[in-house]
């Protein structure tokens, strides 16, 4: 599992097909952008330990501007985008491969268990739309942004 976390002053996540569903645009406040991707291998104890990994991660200021709060301790919120091609390899040529992605069902799958797991805490958590074309609007905070990586043990 793979994760881009950006903090954020605000963001929002919109669903460019929008006559497909109701709900078609999520927003949040000051807290973390996730961009989430999948592979094969990945099970519950992965997205398990990644969402627990990111409600601790300190990357909030305190009152001396030091990073030493999570988003939980400051209340932030969270918004969870599904980005399969945070695992596109280009190192080849000049087209990415994306065979490193889970297949769509597994990585639907685990998208929900992530989102699930996340929203377990404390704080109010949005999802992006699975396999959809989507626009994401953001205010990187700081700016603090950071690739997280978990392999199944």
């Amino acid at each position: 599992m793979r994760v881009v976390v950006q903090r954020v002053a605000r963001a929002a996540v919109s669903r460019i097909d929008a006559a497909a569903e109701p709900a078609a645009e999520r927003r949040i406040g000051v807290g973390l952008v996730l961009l989430a991707g999948f592979q094969p291998t990945d099970d519950d104890a992965v997205v398990a330990w990644m969402a627990e990994k990111i409600l601790g991660l300190r990357i909030f200021p305190d009152d001396a501007g030091a990073m030493n709060r999570s988003v939980v301790d400051c209340w932030g919120e969270i918004l969870v985008v599904p980005n399969f091609t945070v695992y596109g390899d280009a190192a080849k040529g000049r087209r990415p491969s994306f065979t490193a992605a889970a297949p769509p069902a597994d990585a639907a799958r685990c998208f929900e268990a992530f989102v699930a797991a996340l929203r377990r805490g404390p704080l109010r958590v949005e999802a992006g739309f699975f396999q959809a074309h989507m626009h994401v609007d953001l205010t990187n905070d700081g700016p603090v942004t950071l690739i997280l990586e978990k392999e199944r043990a």
